[in-house]
């Protein structure tokens, strides 16, 4: 389904033609038309799987065909870094509409804490926050809810996770009770009913299925530091005599330097990132796809498109935020029912990003003791990190302290996958 089909202003598809959506993925399409009508919505559905569009989209095209000056849409997070993160999204979109945002969050910043104020007083379209903050603005007075037509909660079971159920019933008193609400949730616990049956009204409810890799594909991981990163890269790809090889990273950065660091090493290699000319592009794609190339290196602008049959093997370099990209990233290989290898290389940063994966593909990726002439490798825990977040920076009111030590263990080397290095 294409997102002309759902009927948006001109001024909405022009700027999603500019910045090149083009089709809706199946919880766009399952969920914009319900969203659009009105409907209170509860959906199920993880990150990565365009919901934070789901729900921005059929918003703007309501401001920007009804008018706007004030608060319209308070999207409720359980963490700073998704305020900043949706705020930066929305930016984009508001290039092309004259369409406002802010993020709302905690910290010690005498001049953010101005900033958040002078942007819910004077009305910004969209208000994106984590409820511990939102309610020290609220009890000041100063916040004018009244003109409030939409309540979104994305990541709902992690915000009660986290502790926020008392918080988010706080902040409903706040608002108009004639209202759309509309929940996301990566999982639908009895704590998710609960929440929904205080805040939803008849509402609509879609459960998206994600995708997993292909049963052919043999999954792995390697536990590094980045310094080892480039290293073991070198190491992998000289004990493995394979004719079509993908290396994908998240950043054009990244790309130059794994490039350089192959052709250091006489590796036949090229890279394509969006820095280089569509008519470029298609010339490597090309070579790659006649094996007159044998190591392709790629930012994500080719992982949702490429279509080359007998890649034998995807490396990425860093984990993807996004644990759908991981299953867009690793589809490359195992196509028409061949035996593909993926192998992912996680630093210490990138455990809960890995795991999110994990959860998504209901799978443990085997991981490969790293050879000790690399020298030692962090430790695989991420349930450790899961518990000190929520132990620590993951008390309620003191969103975004989350992000640092986590007590390692031995890495869980058991799993369905093993293969050999």
């Amino acid at each position: 389904m294409e997102f002309k089909d759902f009927k948006f202003t001109d001024a909405l598809l022009d700027g999603l033609d500019a910045m090149r959506f083009e089709k809706a993925t199946p919880v766009q399409e399952r969920t914009i038309p319900f969203i659009t009508e009105g409907k209170d919505l509860i959906a199920c559905a993880q990150t990565g799987t365009g919901k934070t569009a789901a729900y921005l989209l059929p918003v703007i095209d309501k401001l920007v065909r009804n008018g706007h000056n004030k608060i319209n849409a308070l999207i409720l997070v359980p963490t700073r870094e998704l305020a900043i993160q949706i705020d930066q999204q929305m930016e984009g979109f508001g290039y092309f509409l004259d369409v406002s945002s802010t993020a709302i969050y905690g910290g010690n910043d005498s001049s953010e804490w101005n900033r958040q104020k002078t942007a819910l007083t004077t009305g910004a379209d969209i208000v994106i926050a984590t409820p511990g903050r939102l309610i020290q603005h609220l009890t000041m007075g100063y916040v004018k809810m009244d003109t409030l037509q939409h309540l979104i909660l994305d990541e709902a079971d992690r915000m009660l996770d986290m502790g926020f159920f008392d918080d988010i019933m706080q902040v409903v008193k706040y608002l108009p009770k004639e209202r759309q609400t509309l929940m996301f949730s990566a999982t639908m616990p009895p704590k998710i009913r609960e929440l929904a049956k205080n805040i939803l009204v008849d509402q609509e409810e879609v459960n998206i299925s994600i995708s997993k890799p292909a049963e052919g594909i043999l999954q792995a991981a390697y536990m590094v530091f980045d310094t080892q990163k480039i290293p073991l890269l070198n190491s992998l790809l000289k004990d493995k005599d394979l004719p079509s090889i993908i290396i994908f990273t998240s950043t054009k950065q990244k790309v130059k330097e794994i490039a350089q660091s192959l052709s250091r090493n006489g590796f036949n290699s090229k890279a394509i990132s969006s820095d280089l000319e569509q008519a470029d592009r298609e010339e490597v794609l090309r070579e790659f796809k006649n094996r007159n190339i044998q190591i392709l290196v790629a930012t994500d602008i080719i992982a949702r498109g490429i279509d080359i049959e007998k890649i034998d093997l995807v490396i990425n370099f860093d984990v993807p935020r996004d644990a759908e990209d991981y299953v867009h990233r690793v589809g490359r290989t195992a196509r028409a029912q061949t035996q593909g290898v993926a192998i992912t290389l996680i630093n210490e940063k990138e455990v809960l990003d890995f795991y999110k994966i994990e959860q998504l593909i209901e799978k443990d990726v085997y991981k490969i003791p790293l050879n000790p002439e690399l020298g030692e490798a962090p430790l695989y825990n991420p349930d450790e990190l899961l518990k000190r977040r929520r132990k620590g920076g993951g008390q309620k009111r003191k969103p975004g302290n989350n992000r640092k030590n986590f007590k390692k263990k031995p890495a869980n080397t058991k799993g369905k996958d093993n293969p050999k290095s």
